[in-house]
């Protein structure tokens, strides 16, 4: 529901519609919620939808969708029964004085349309509660059914109904922590039947099918990812003689078309989800992880950028991309090339040697790239925390993975074909980092004055960062204060337009290299396919709604994230549940709005909430005694304790 108040705010094409919209249209369009000219539906300028924010004593806001602008205040008269969470249509109040108003005139459903449930036992009294709150979940259940739960038991909701849709199982039971983020935003691992058979229905690459394509079998490309990596998006090959780099990324769009069940399903999805121990791919798998995937010594179709640099300015003087057929030789993992780079690794065939010869060539060309971007842009060392699991799906350890020689070789490679792709066109599926608030600047700065740094505000933010960033380094805080830079930034997303990447420095960005896991990337490569065939129609078709669908990936990459992120808060959860009055050395993050800290122990990583204790400030080391924990919202509370050592 929330997709389609989103298209119908900027717009929905006739032939967009699907059956299962048309009766919200029809019923919308004649109570004069919506226009209807030139074939496309759209709210009439007295309209908004959004959702109903928090309600207090009566009156409410409204976060309108689909559009950046004010939120909308909802008397005690306008509510019309409506309640927090809720989806609605309002009328706007149009020559009232003050802030901007509307009322109310029809609930849609709710904002959330899927949440999570279970049975709490307090004080004798069993009832069903909301997950994250603790409140009653609203839910209708006969007298002998209820009875039959038993404490624990975890429950997927239908918010737009109130029903119970499934059980999903005990709270006691570590694999249903799994069960319970993915239920959440109605994610789930398996396909359709119709969608499993057409992916299974391609047969394996045979080159003479594909006389239009360029044949780049001889070039020996190579791939370099995680050594747990089952999905190749992208293969390298840098032509030293002629200085050209060239980019190949899997050709998503040749097996996944427009209208089909694949890209309904891809579209859902959006992004493929990484847990700890496990994929939820956003493709099936017989193509994401084999034939889409640019495996070693096999032929694959892929779509490829050539760029030929000029080494003085390191400026991509000229770029064609195009269609070809490749023959990766070779499937490197992250820690082979770096024991290479660092001569430890020897080549064992004439197709390492090769490989090994251009790498050598490639990697300080691209150590200048970075150097160059980073004159403009920023280099920020934020922590990736990578989490294990063992067999029972309990945490076992952690650790931070650092960004290796290899790593950085990979990346900026990639960003010469996202910049490459972005070039050529002004409308359609860019990625946009805006420049922080003066407000959120200001905050910055004001923490940071607070553990003892001397701001200087130069010329320009990015002096100014660099500046904050010298003295975090100084006193040992790199990975903290560059957190709390990139909290006080704005969060990148995908617009229709160009805006420009803060955080990069480029002028114009998007995402093309990864379009197995991201669909924004496919978009992409249809866009660029049609401009390179001068096909107007698709193109068109391309472009029809993509102001609402660069809004619904944004919406679906916050959702990805955060899967990712509450899945190891249930992890870390349950680990410190084992350890209760046990203390660990912790940091403190944050000192406002609420103390918490983060765990620098024999288990990095943690979140804690710091419930009690001494007086701490912020970048405090501590001693974090663990209190309590609550497995159902995932949150661990400790005491501070000032460190002696």
């Amino acid at each position: 529901m929330k997709s389609l108040l989103i298209s119908l705010t900027l717009g929905l094409s006739d032939q967009d519609i699907s059956q299962e919209q048309r009766p919200h249209i029809d019923a919308w369009h004649a109570k004069g919620y919506l226009t209807h000219k030139e074939n496309v539906y759209k709210f009439h300028s007295k309209f908004r939808a959004g959702t109903l924010g928090l309600v207090q004593n009566n009156t409410a806001y409204l976060n309108v969708i689909g559009e950046i602008t004010r939120d909308l205040f909802i008397g005690e008269s306008d509510l019309n029964s409506a309640k927090a969470g809720d989806l609605v249509i309002a009328q706007r109040l149009l020559g009232v004085r003050g802030t901007p108003a509307a009322k109310i005139v029809e609930i849609v459903g709710r904002a959330l349309s899927y949440s999570v449930a279970y049975v709490l036992i307090k004080e004798g009294h069993k009832s069903l509660v909301d997950i994250k709150t603790d409140y009653p979940a609203g839910i209708e259940i006969e007298k002998q059914t209820f009875a039959e739960f038993q404490e624990g038991d975890v429950f997927k909701i239908n918010n737009q109904d109130g029903t119970i849709m499934e059980k999903l199982g005990n709270l006691s039971d570590p694999k249903v922590d799994e069960k319970i983020v993915l239920a959440q935003y109605n994610k789930h691992d398996a396909f359709e039947e119709d969608v499993l058979e057409i992916a299974s229905s391609f047969n394996e690459v045979d080159a003479s099918k594909y006389p239009n394509r360029v044949d780049l079998r001889k070039l020996p490309f190579c791939t370099i990812d995680p050594v747990t990596a089952k999905d190749f998006d992208d293969a390298i090959y840098w032509d030293d003689a002629n200085t050209t780099l060239y980019v190949a990324i899997a050709d998503v769009s040749e097996y996944v078309t427009p209208f089909g069940a694949i890209d309904n399903e891809a579209i859902y999805r959006s992004f493929s989800i990484y847990l700890p121990h496990r994929s939820i791919p956003m493709l099936p798998r017989q193509l994401s992880e084999t034939l889409c995937s640019l495996q070693p010594h096999v032929d694959r179709l892929s779509y490829v950028f050539e760029m030929k640099l000029d080494l003085g300015t390191l400026e991509t003087v000229e770029s064609k991309v195009y269609e070809a057929i490749i023959h990766s030789q070779r499937r490197f993992n992250y820690e082979e090339i770096d024991e290479f780079l660092e001569g430890k690794l020897q080549a064992k065939t004439k197709e390492e040697e090769v490989i090994f010869a251009y790498l050598k060539k490639l990697k300080p060309l691209t150590d200048a790239l970075k150097r160059k971007r980073l004159k403009v842009g920023y280099d920020f060392r934020s922590n990736e925390l990578e989490m294990f699991l063992d067999e029972e799906n309990n945490l076992t350890h952690t650790t931070y993975a650092e960004e290796t020689p290899s790593h950085a070789l990979i990346e900026d490679c990639m960003l010469l074909a996202n910049k490459a792709a972005a070039s050529r066109f002004d409308r359609g599926v860019f990625r946009i980092h805006e420049p922080p608030s003066q407000l959120k600047l200001q905050t910055l700065y004001q923490e940071l004055a607070g553990i003892g740094m001397s701001i200087d505000i130069k010329n320009s933010i990015k002096e100014t960062i660099t500046d904050i960033q010298k003295q975090a380094k100084e006193m040992g805080l790199q990975s903290e204060v560059d957190t709390l830079i990139i909290r006080s930034q704005m969060q990148a997303r995908y617009a229709p337009f160009n805006a420009g990447h803060f955080g990069l420095g480029f002028e114009a960005y998007t995402h093309f290299t990864s379009p197995i896991r991201r669909y924004s990337d496919l978009i992409v490569h249809r866009l660029l396919k049609a401009i390179a065939n001068n096909d107007t129609t698709e193109s068109s078709y391309v472009l029809r709604n993509i102001e609402a669908l660069c809004m619904t990936i944004s919406e679906k990459e916050r959702e990805a994230s955060t899967i990712e992120v509450e899945f190891m808060a249930r992890k870390f959860a349950r680990w410190a549940a084992l350890h209760i009055g046990e203390s660990f050395k912790a940091r403190i993050i944050s000192t406002t709005p609420e103390v918490k800290a983060e765990l620098h122990d024999e288990i990095i990583g943690a979140y804690l909430n710091v419930i009690s204790g001494d007086t701490v400030v912020l970048f405090e080391d501590i001693n974090a005694v663990i209190e309590k924990v609550d497995i159902p919202k995932a949150k661990i509370y400790v005491k501070a304790l000032k460190r002696e050592d």
